[in-house]
């Protein structure tokens, strides 16, 4: 036995030897693969598609600065950071420590045009003469889908930064002479993708089905998205009679519907038909909401590997912090747990909303809380007092839009919700603006009250109408959706109503709000980085 051991022995280390004289001994030669080897088919055009809506979800579920989401809620006339703010919040109501230097803002500044190179190299590849395994038709409605998000992407950089530099080309290499576009420039690009976006994107049925018109899910991409985008984009150029062409064509397009009837999962339960929107389970287009635009689709990585990219804090940061009230433990009825790190502001809560209105229901805005520790039989059942502090951020009023009971993170760390990132009620709400921007108010009230109508409110009159009523109207409906800086910075009225509204809260007021503040600061960082050309900061940074 020993002899025949060696002899193998021997055999192999002849077998090893003779191989390793061959210079592609280890090359590989897979011969089928899962994963795209270059960006010159379709399984590789896919794969870079979907990573882009992966790419967005990592800006919107960054979680190593919790108060990420507050950035965009506090120091306007929405919201109020509270005792339980995480730090990255805090120059976004005290404007006096909103820096070049700001975290916040280079992290947006780096993400978004790390999304637009992501496009850019699709854009790139789809136009390169070597990509011949796909058609036309395909390459086109690649390039659609990197078009629409880079659009996106510079749409949002323009609001927040004005004066940009315009990338659309692939970076491949260290590149350190950048200088501001025009605002003309960004704005022209933006227009061109957003056309060439809706001549080939997706369409969707009329129903509530589960693919567009292009075989994939209507989760993807869709011209009613680049339609409402461009409506917005339009709007900020001040070009409001195309803005008010854009919003209409989406409402009359027969693909959308204004939610106004009990559905999905929660249908047989204690709600309303608005309210419902916003369930885990119900808000996108396949699971029954017809007003679904644009849903950003996020899987519970508990059950779906790799179905979230971050955690989410949306949920942490808009709820409230009931469980640290003795006789209330977590439960799913209140929406998981909470920690409060920003508040609805005393115009929200006291301000904003008619009586009746079905969007200020107990479904929507929770204000009162029950004892629900049946360990504590003395208490259960009873209404929580509002008393002391305690009402500053622990039981405070608060949205139910983000409030989620995943039994697999009791503890609540990530936020398992999908993002409405459009939907119809939206576009009623862009089309009163273009019209009311217009001078057209009977128009105006027409729109608004269409969405009135569903939420129960009472009527309007053209009479009532201006830029600033609708932007009220915005908050009423799109509270705890919509990134309200930026609208407010769209609409240059960041200051004046965020001044005039929530200036005085108790524990973090607004303070040193100025015109400047209509745009963000150019980060220090890429100025400093881009040695061999002059990246000009916004006055007064």
């Amino acid at each position: 036995m020993k002899k025949y051991s060696k002899i193998l022995v021997s055999v192999s280390v002849l077998i090893i030897a003779f191989a390793s004289c061959k210079k592609n001994y280890l090359d590989e030669k897979p011969y089928s693969s899962y994963t795209p080897l270059t960006l010159t088919d379709s399984l590789g055009f896919e794969a870079s598609a979907v990573g882009l809506y992966n790419y967005e979800s990592t800006i919107l579920t960054y979680s190593s600065a919790q108060g990420w989401p507050s950035v965009w809620q506090v120091g306007t006339d929405v919201a109020n950071a509270t005792a339980n703010q995480q730090g990255i919040e805090v120059p976004y109501y005290n404007y006096a420590q909103l820096t070049s230097t700001d975290g916040a803002a280079s992290y947006i500044w780096g993400k978004y045009y790390a999304l637009i190179n992501n496009a850019n190299i699709i854009v790139d590849g789809v136009e390169s003469p070597s990509t011949t395994k796909i058609g036309q038709v395909g390459k086109n409605a690649f390039a659609a889908e990197a078009k629409f998000f880079r659009a996106y992407a510079y749409n949002n950089l323009a609001t927040l930064f004005g004066k940009v530099p315009l990338i659309i080309h692939t970076i491949t290499a260290p590149k350190t002479d950048f200088v501001r576009a025009s605002l003309d420039a960004v704005n022209a690009q933006i227009v061109s993708d957003l056309t060439f976006a809706i001549s080939n994107l997706a369409d969707l049925s009329a129903g509530t089905g589960k693919l567009n018109s292009q075989g994939k899910p209507v989760g993807r991409a869709n011209k009613y998205m680049a339609m409402q985008l461009l409506a917005e984009v339009y709007l900020r150029m001040g070009k409001n009679d195309l803005a008010e062409q854009q919003a209409q064509a989406v409402i009359n397009s027969g693909k959308f519907s204004l939610i106004k009837a009990r559905y999905g999962v929660r249908a047989g339960g204690a709600g309303d038909y608005y309210s419902d929107m916003f369930v885990y389970g119900n808000e996108r287009r396949a699971q029954g909401n017809s007003e679904a635009i644009w849903v950003l689709e996020q899987e519970n990585p508990s059950t779906v590997v790799g179905g979230n990219t971050d955690a989410a804090q949306q949920r942490r940061v808009w709820g409230a912090a009931y469980y640290n009230i003795s006789g209330l433990v977590i439960s799913d009825t209140l929406g998981g747990r909470s920690i409060g790190r920003l508040r609805l502001s005393n115009w929200v809560l006291y301000g904003l909303y008619p009586t009746g209105d079905m969007r200020n229901s107990q479904y929507s805005i929770r204000r009162r809380y029950y004892y629900n520790d049946v360990t504590k039989p003395a208490t259960y059942g009873q209404q929580v007092p509002f008393t002391g502090p305690d009402t500053l951020y622990k039981i405070c009023p608060s949205t139910t839009k983000w409030g989620a009971y995943d039994p697999n993170d009791v503890f609540g760390y990530a936020m398992i919700k999908d993002f409405m990132m459009m939907r119809l009620g939206e576009t009623y709400l862009l089309l009163a603006e273009a019209q009311v921007k217009q001078g057209k108010t009977a128009d105006a009230a027409t729109s608004i009250n269409v969405l009135r109508t569903r939420a129960n409110a009472p009527q309007v009159t053209s009479d009532q109408m201006n830029l600033n009523f609708v932007l009220d109207e915005r908050a009423r409906e799109l509270i705890g959706e919509e990134n309200r800086r930026m609208t407010l910075m769209r609409t240059g009225t960041l200051v004046e109503r965020s001044l005039r509204l929530n200036s005085n809260d108790v524990q973090h007021p607004t303070t040193g709000l100025a015109a400047k503040n209509l745009l963000l600061p150019i980060p220090l960082s890429e100025i400093q980085l881009n040695k061999d050309a002059v990246l000009e900061q916004n006055p007064g940074y």
